[in-house]
């Protein structure tokens, strides 16, 4: 990022980014029809490195990023726009137009990978896409998501209230979400955050949707410590060809660790999920030797 676009407030920037999208929308909608369709999603968990790792693949030459942004959150938050509207966002078809080099696109939204529709949605338009989920330690994952929500508004409680507030707000929202498709929950989006790092029965309805030979789940851990070595082994399941981008570190935050009886209960919240996804994927998705 430029010294003097650092300088402007993240909440200007935001405005203005979303005014350019708005702004473009005509003409992403009118050339739709020669956009690329994304062929990667980068699907969650939400603060487990979901835009580090797009930012590392949006390098690569060959490779187009969303315009103006990550995720269009057209199978989450935005279902009722057309599939023209989604299409517009992203780069145009070199095949189509020659002289546009880039030959693949995605996006990275995590709230795909745990909202209870948003899989089936994708698979009805984007049967071949593949998927990369990235999991971390769900209880540094909750604590980071409630730092996240707090900075932004979107949560009043302390993170223990917040936790134990939980059970309460979700309440019957996933059940009203999948019997009425259009019905937008904030609470789940926002404040599910012991429900977020039950990862395993996110994977298990991943691969219930998808061929697990289409998706790459990656420890966050190893992301964060081997950036080069965790963006190559994304490039590979990709198809494309090896490359070393600039590994900086996006969206994160300085905050005060969590109190120690938080944490132990917590740990107690996650222990059998915990205990599923290292059955899964082995001992580099072993929280518990933190």
């Amino acid at each position: 990022m430029s010294t003097i676009t650092s300088r402007i407030p993240k909440s200007t920037r935001r405005t203005a980014a979303r005014w350019m999208r708005q702004a473009s929308f005509p003409l992403g909608w009118a050339t739709a029809g020669a956009r690329l369709l994304p062929d990667f999603m980068v699907i969650g968990a939400q603060r487990a490195g979901t835009t580090s790792v797009y930012r590392y693949l949006a390098q690569h030459p060959d490779v187009a990023p969303v315009r103006l942004g990550k995720g269009v959150h057209y199978f989450d938050t935005d279902p009722d726009k057309s599939f023209s509207w989604y299409r517009g966002h992203f780069p145009l078809d070199p095949a189509k137009v020659p002289g546009h080099r880039p030959t693949h696109t995605g996006e990275g939204a995590p709230y795909y990978i745990f909202h209870p529709l948003a899989l089936q949605r994708m698979h009805r338009v984007l049967p071949e896409v593949k998927l990369i989920a990235i999991l971390r330690d769900p209880v540094e994952r909750a604590h980071s998501h409630w730092v996240h929500e707090s900075a932004r508004g979107f949560e009043t409680l302390s993170f223990e209230a917040a936790l134990h507030a939980e059970a309460e707000r979700l309440a019957g929202e996933e059940e009203r979400m999948i019997r009425d498709p259009g019905y937008y929950s904030f609470e789940h989006q926002h404040h599910s955050y012991i429900a977020r790092g039950q990862y395993a029965p996110q994977v298990e309805r991943m691969w219930s949707t998808y061929p697990a030979a289409q998706t790459l789940v990656l420890s966050a851990r190893q992301l964060f410590e081997h950036p080069h070595e965790t963006t190559s082994q994304v490039l590979e399941f990709l198809g494309l060809q090896p490359f070393r981008a600039e590994y900086d570190t996006y969206n994160a935050r300085d905050y005060d660790p969590m109190e120690p009886d938080i944490r132990a209960w917590l740990d107690e919240q996650f222990c059998e999920s915990d205990e599923r996804i290292v059955e899964l994927f082995g001992a580099d998705f072993d929280w518990s030797k933190r």
